[in-house]
């Protein structure tokens, strides 16, 4: 799903509204914000009416009867001021911390109740940016440009109210500007919007293909593909800097304007002042500071509503993550009964035994054109093993995503103990699988942390047997600090077989009813495989096994072999079924038995 195809809503008030619940627990706090920003505001503008009343009386009357209390006043205003400003600014941190928390945290969440298909359709640098870079401007929103916002408005208000107070007519002239900026901004409003929302997107391919490049660095060198990266991240940058700067010219353009009509009022102020009697020096001086004052929050908002129409985007990438629904939810009674993945009702849980059945099951991925299977039906016994085959990208995982719900029938049901998958929560169901993946994750941290993973309450002796059972053991064993060694990030200070075994490990200690080995040899070396293949043979006694297998040499004892081939199944039955009908299944074997006595030759001389 890329942002084009995001639904769009109609958004109000720059899209606050949208956020507002995220707003709503720091109201108070921002309630204080406000006052204190009206508060500092207010002193500023009463500091031009002191400069009035010295100007006008001790200057212009020539006494200083007054001076001391004037001084104490004065700097009574100053102290009030920088008070208010420091707690404001204590608060407008609090606030901004606490909302990037409190996005983030929602928006993980969130991400871990979607289905594959939403991480199959989206980049990491996508969602990296939605949950980072997004989460940050909206922060900053919430409580540096509140705070500033409030000032500034508060200013210009009370600015305008003396004024008018004083000299209504001279005022009403100053104020002529406001018009003429509303009408300039809802101009450059739609033009800024369309502009920004390009940056933001340009921006998420940047991050995407920087991400890329660093997870496949590997790849890229063993390849010697630098120059064709590099050129693609440079076009990507290229495009990004053609827009900045095109925006920024657009904003250039929007600030000059502005500035423009700011600085009108020190003219107005300049060429009538005839409408001030000449013994009111200090009014007149404070009309000029007015005026003057009155440039730097108008500079501000300039700023702060293009800030605004940007953050606008940001607000409507963020929402719309939110928005999204998973392709696999569990239905409101279920979630009564038996919890989510957050809060699960596990009193309520049921035992799993690891009965399987597909019952007349249709199914279409969600971004596919074909059903890859249709109308298909097939029982497999608790203890069963079965084994899937077939060429890489023939679609061997398919059945796999349909038993652990990762994705829904389109049609027809998916059984477990009899009853239908989508009848309990997908945390009862995906507590009981254990599953090795071809390429293992290794989570940051030492191994032990990353075993028990697979079970948190799981003693010493069942770490030590688990690792027993898989041959982890003699890996453990030869690393420096066992199994407190530090893994790395995803695992990438051990190698390929050494996260297997690991992985492996990690399952069996859930002690799962359903076991499902994903080409879990496929990426290993012979003496890996071996261990692994030994493992299996022990762990699969008493669970129901799916294994997704290359190597058909594997998979001979199998209950099931089940043969797919560009996504669909066309041959089902046990090894010597499949080798009698000399079909599919047989071609693919004799032609990988070939092919493994020839290695043997070849080494051999």
């Amino acid at each position: 799903m890329s942002e084009n195809n995001e639904k769009r809503t109609h958004l109000k008030f720059f899209g606050i509204g949208r956020i507002i619940r995220f707003l709503k627990p720091f109201r108070t706090t921002m309630l204080v914000m406000a006052l204190l920003g009206i508060v500092t505001s207010g002193i500023d503008v009463l500091v031009t009416q002191f400069q009035r009343y010295a100007i006008d009386h001790f200057v212009g009357g020539g006494t200083t009867d007054t001076l001391w209390i004037f001084i104490i006043v004065y700097i009574f205003a100053i102290c009030l001021q920088a008070l208010a400003t420091y707690i404001s600014c204590k608060k407008a941190m609090t606030v901004e911390v606490s909302v990037n928390r409190d996005l983030r945290q929602s928006a993980f969440t969130h991400l871990q109740t979607l289905s594959f298909s939403y991480f199959n359709q989206n980049s990491v640098g996508y969602i990296h940016a939605r949950v980072l870079s997004d989460t940050s401007r909206i922060g900053s929103l919430a409580s540096w440009s509140f705070m500033d916002g409030v000032w500034h408005t508060s200013y210009l208000i009370l600015a305008a109210a003396v004024m008018l107070v004083i000299n209504f007519r001279l005022a009403l002239l100053v104020l002529a500007i406001v018009p003429l900026v509303a009408v300039l901004f809802s101009f450059f409003q739609g033009k800024l919007i369309r502009a920004n929302r390009e940056i933001r997107e340009i921006n998420s391919n940047i991050t995407a293909n920087f991400n890329e490049g660093i997870a496949g660095a590997k790849t890229v060198k063993t390849l010697a593909i630098e120059e064709k990266m590099q050129s693609r991240f440079t076009a990507e940058t290229e495009h990004m800097r053609r827009k900045s700067v095109h925006t920024s010219r657009l904003r250039g353009l929007f600030a000059a304007t502005m500035n423009l009509a700011s600085s009108a009022a020190l003219a107005i102020v300049l060429w009538k002042h005839d409408l001030i009697a000449a013994d009111e020096v200090g009014t007149f001086s404070m009309f000029m500071s007015y005026a003057q004052g009155m440039m730097e929050p108008i500079r501000w908002l300039i700023d702060a509503i293009s800030d605004l129409i940007t953050t606008q985007v940001n607000i409507e990438r963020f929402t719309n993550l939110l928005a999204v629904k998973s392709d696999v939810v569990d239905m409101p009674e279920v979630v009564e009964k038996y919890g989510d993945s957050f809060y699960p009702k596990k009193e309520n849980w049921e035992k799993l035994d690891g009965d399987i059945e597909f019952d007349d099951v249709t199914f279409q991925y969600p971004d596919g054109d074909e059903k890859v299977l249709e109308h298909f039906s097939m029982k497999i016994p608790q203890g069963a093993n079965i084994a899937i085959v077939g060429e890489t990208g023939a679609g061997k995982s398919t059945l796999v995503n349909l038993v652990c719900r990762f994705y829904e029938p389109t049609e027809g049901r998916v059984l477990i103990d009899g009853r239908d998958a989508r009848e309990r929560s997908q945390l009862w169901l995906h507590s009981h699988i254990g599953y090795v993946l071809q390429n293992p994750h290794l989570f940051s941290g030492t191994v032990r942390d990353n075993l028990l993973y697979g079970n948190p309450d799981a003693t010493p002796e069942e770490i030590d047997r688990a690792v027993q059972l898989v041959s982890a053991d003699e890996v453990i064993a030869r690393l420096e600090k066992g199994l407190d060694t530090d893994v790395g990030e995803g695992g990438d200070l051990l190698s390929t077989g050494e996260k297997q075994l690991i992985s492996f490990a990690r399952a069996i200690l859930a002690d799962p009813r359903i076991l499902i080995l994903d080409e879990a040899t496929a990426s290993v070396d012979t003496i890996t495989e071996q261990k692994i293949q030994s493992a299996i043979d022990t762990v699969i006694e008493g669970r129901t096994s799916i294994v997704i297998a290359h190597r058909l040499s594997t998979v001979r004892g199998a209950d099931c072999i089940l043969a797919v081939r560009d996504g669909k199944i066309v041959e089902k039955g046990t090894h010597r079924e499949l080798i009698a009908k000399k079909g599919y299944y047989y071609d693919m074997y004799t032609r990988q038995y070939e092919d493994e006595e020839a290695a043997k030759i070849l080494d051999a001389n």
